[in-house]
């Protein structure tokens, strides 16, 4: 069986984080460990919350247990999400590197999470900057929104030809930017590999709820840890979403949990994009 530890935020009533993200990976029979860095009782646009961030330390300490019960070196990826700090950002990538001592063949996938439209950044810029420059560098696979995606790479990101310019600019094996303006009433996912580049679009919904980010990125894990291509792993991971919004309509919340992953997801068409930078 595959394992994968992912090192993201716990929020127990809405599906977000590490409960948006698991479901998928679960269901293709993936073993998953969860490290938490926040524990929130719901989301923060909710009028009430309750929670804490776990301090970096305790993260440390918790992947430390693991490797010192033997466990580290048996996962064949490795997955982060939510880091509030830039000193959990120091120990995801400080725990990335250690596990590819373990087993060189590991995959690191990194979804940066630390903004979106329209607001912009939503923890410490100091905690997105050390994403960049200590996980970027190491990832794999990265999946950035549309303003995470401008933000690291330094291109104002309006259309699918713009994100393939801005991925070609950071340099990673497999990089797909999701929620990218493709119209007036259609939104795009590209992921660009380092010899080709795939689109696929959706209609744009309105009062989307939170999660759909985290639902994307463990469709596109679980599919490429199962040895799909890159197109494939998109095709279903956009289709997985689309799945999920379609379960949850007439809640205020995603419902992962109702959505058979294995059964009732069917891959959507997926486009090739040239590869180009424009000049």
């Amino acid at each position: 069986m595959s394992r994968i530890l992912m090192i993201s935020s716990y929020v127990a009533r809405d599906p977000v984080g590490l409960t948006a993200t698991m479901p998928p990976l679960e269901q293709a029979g993936i073993e998953v460990v969860g490290l938490p860095t926040v524990v929130l009782s719901n989301h923060p646009i909710r009028p009430h919350i309750a929670g804490m961030k776990l301090d970096p330390e305790l993260l440390e300490n918790m992947i430390g247990a693991l490797e010192k019960n033997g466990w580290l070196g048996s996962f064949n990826a490795v997955f982060s999400g939510y880091l509030p700090s830039a000193r959990h950002v120091e120990i995801v990538a400080s725990a990335v590197k250690r596990l590819r001592e373990l087993n060189p063949s590991i995959t690191y996938v990194c979804d940066p999470i630390f903004g979106d439209d329209p607001k912009g950044h939503y923890i410490d810029e100091q905690a997105a900057a050390a994403t960049r420059d200590l996980l970027l560098p190491l990832a794999d696979v990265l999946t950035p929104n549309r303003f995470e995606l401008s933000w690291l790479s330094g291109v104002d990101v309006r259309s699918p030809s713009d994100a393939v310019e801005a991925i070609h600019r950071l340099g990673r094996p497999i990089v797909a930017g999701t929620s990218i303006p493709a119209g007036p009433s259609r939104l795009a996912t590209v992921l660009v590999t380092d010899k080709q580049a795939f689109i696929g679009s959706v209609e744009k919904w309105s009062d989307v709820p939170h999660g759909t980010g985290d639902i994307f990125a463990g469709c596109l894990t679980a599919k490429l840890m199962l040895g799909q291509s890159p197109e494939q792993a998109l095709a279903y991971a956009i289709a997985g979403v689309r799945r999920a919004l379609e379960v949850s309509r007439g809640n205020d919340r995603l419902l992962p949990h109702l959505v058979d992953w294995k059964n009732s997801v069917s891959p959507v068409e997926i486009e090739k994009l040239p590869l180009h930078i424009r000049t």
